[in-house]
């Protein structure tokens, strides 16, 4: 069997579609996955064993570009695909495997996917969370109706990003990096919005108070976050500066991987970085400003989810509505410093 899946565009959507392909490797031993994503998801691709080739999407997020898509399609025709699974819920995301003329094109009901869909699911609302939601359709539909089929969250298949050392530390060479003091990473971005952004002024207290310890802290997180990351260094006692590496916007995705899976405990925002931290293994603590654990939660079981639970909490929005981003300043930094010195303490026992 030769499946084609059509990737999600979000780093931390990309990272829990594993589970799907997780599930059709044991349904179908051997299947072979191949996945259309955009270029910067070669990084994690590359991390899961299930997957046979990652093809190149040549639109960016948004993108529409007709004849494109007709022309990857067309070429994909070539490779016999029996099924595709499309997960992103847009019109534009199913062209590609209609133009393969792949036979059977399953995906959950989205805008306007009559015609595009053979084996459209109608509601994915009967599942609770985003994993649920993937792993889903691997299961024909008449065995994915209701819960019963998917069970609670922790029997589902969780996302396991593999780390090859012999690279790992190619990249700590590159970086001038050491494995010694411990070390926590620290991910203050998200690519969604101010409003699931914890305060730089708290992450700096928090990262003020493990360098106290003698601990180290990196910095993670993408070009648009430098601004955040280097106000956060600055607010560091110069005698302990040499504790902090503030790599945000010096790693490509693929070396910000294999950086995380070196750190002992990862604070993060509800972030691509969130998951992948617990993807590699870390001890994680996750905060959670206008989005919801219930929905999306980092996939791992040594996590701490902190949020302040206020009344109009969770909202999903981008910016605070009511500007005052209480969800986030209220959320004090010893409570997370607590969370990562238990973390510290399980190991140390």
């Amino acid at each position: 069997m030769k499946i084609l899946i059509i990737s999600p565009a979000w780093v931390g959507d990309m990272v829990m579609s594993q589970g799907l392909y997780i599930t059709l490797k044991k349904l179908h031993p051997n299947v072979q996955i191949d996945v259309v994503a955009p270029a910067w998801c070669k990084a994690i691709l590359d991390k899961m064993p299930e997957i046979n080739n990652a093809i190149k999407m040549p639109l960016g997020h948004g993108q529409f570009d007709l004849k494109t898509r007709y022309l990857l399609g067309k070429t994909l025709r070539k490779a016999h695909y029996d099924i595709a699974y499309i997960l992103p819920n847009s019109a534009k995301s199913a062209l590609i495997p209609f133009f393969a003329k792949i036979p059977i094109r399953t995906g959950w009901k989205g805008e306007m996917r009559y015609g595009l869909l053979t084996d459209l699911r109608p509601n994915k609302k009967i599942f609770q969370y985003m994993l649920e939601r993937y792993v889903a359709l691997a299961y024909p539909k008449n065995e994915m109706t209701g819960t019963g089929c998917m069970g609670r969250i922790n029997t589902l298949p969780r996302p396991h990003l593999q780390i090859k050392k012999e690279q790992c530390d190619s990249i700590l060479h590159k970086f001038k990096l050491s494995l010694s003091p411990t070390i926590i990473g620290l991910c203050p971005g998200a690519e969604f919005g101010p409003a699931k952004r914890w305060p730089e002024r708290h992450y700096a207290s928090v990262a003020k108070a493990l360098v106290k310890q003698n601990l180290q802290v990196w910095l993670f997180g993408s070009e648009k976050d430098k601004n955040v990351t280097n106000a956060i260094t600055k607010m560091i006692p110069t005698n302990k500066l040499h504790l902090i590496k503030n790599l945000a916007g010096e790693t490509s995705l693929n070396e910000a991987v294999d950086l995380l899976s070196c750190c002992h405990t990862v604070v993060s925002n509800d972030s691509g970085l969130m998951h992948i931290a617990a993807a590699v293994g870390c001890n994680l603590v996750a905060i959670y400003g206008s989005s919801s654990p219930r929905y999306t939660p980092p996939l791992t079981e040594n996590v701490a989810i902190l949020q302040t639970g206020i009344s109009c909490q969770p909202c999903f929005e981008k910016e605070c509505r009511f500007s005052h981003l209480e969800c986030l300043n209220k959320l004090p930094p010893e409570r997370i410093l607590n969370a990562v010195q238990s973390f510290l303490k399980q190991c140390s026992s």
